[in-house]
């Protein structure tokens, strides 16, 4: 059996870096445009995958793999790491205990209880595309989206898209078949969430506490049982959460300033 070498694909090496070369002029051209067109490449693959095979399918997995490794390409060969908060947890964590309640507030699908969605390897699947969607989804809803909007020196215009983009988003959850219902409370869920990410990254400077929290509450998901009296209270508690965290994040000097 052959070993292809690190980094060989089947792909020419000419028609790589081509592709390379057009995301990253597109990325020094328009930031905004850039971080757009990674959300909607995302949405669009994504939709009809989950609504034909769900979470513990391994389609799901390779097509969130993909987009991982697309993503990570890019910061890397580009030397963006730094810049998109991937370097590690800020030097002198005793300044930012305020990642605590974000991190309890992220063990809310664990309240009602344990209970598993999926049992043996479609669980296993689900629980890695989960942690994979904390990831991607931070990447390119706070780290593209909102760097970019930051970059033209907009905080609060970049806060509020940042966070509303990453709700709304959810939308596309009618498409693969979710209840009506269901997807409104989940975007109201998810923007109350993202306030609480994008506030958290601008004041810290690192993703990573983000990308943990968020892998957190996806994962949980799969684990938690379903009450809808504990889930009603998990939604009221979190909206309440993020307008205390976020006016009380509002009010602390960001590790940029």
């Amino acid at each position: 059996m052959k070993v292809k070498e690190p980094g060989s694909s089947g792909i020419p090496e000419a028609v790589i870096k081509e592709r390379k070369t057009i995301m990253k002029k597109l990325y020094e051209k328009n930031e905004i445009i850039f971080a757009v067109l990674w959300i909607l490449a995302y949405c669009i693959a994504m939709t009809p995958v989950k609504g034909q095979f769900g979470y513990g399918s391994i389609w799901m997995l390779l097509v969130l793999v993909l987009f991982a490794a697309g993503i990570t390409a890019f910061v890397k060969t580009n030397r963006l790491t730094e810049k998109y908060g991937l370097s590690g947890f800020p030097a002198d964590m005793k300044k930012f205990l305020f990642f605590i309640p974000m991190f309890i507030l992220a063990t809310g699908n664990l309240w009602d209880g344990f209970s598993l969605s999926y049992r043996g390897m479609p669980l296993l699947l689900a629980t890695l595309y989960m942690i994979l969607v904390g990831y991607v989804e931070e990447m390119i809803f706070r780290g593209f989206l909102f760097k970019a909007m930051l970059g033209n020196g907009k905080t609060v215009p970049a806060i509020v898209v940042s966070a509303l983009t990453f709700g709304i988003g959810h939308i596309v959850n009618l498409f693969a078949g979710q209840a009506s219902f269901e997807t409104v409370i989940q975007v109201i869920f998810a923007i109350s969430w993202g306030f609480i990410l994008t506030m958290v990254f601008y004041k810290s400077g690192s993703l990573i506490p983000c990308i943990i929290a968020h892998a957190m509450v996806d994962v949980f998901s799969l684990y938690g049982a379903d009450n809808e009296l504990t889930d009603q209270i998990y939604i009221g508690v979190t909206i309440l959460v993020a307008v205390l965290y976020c006016i009380y994040l509002g009010r602390l000097k960001s590790s940029t300033q």
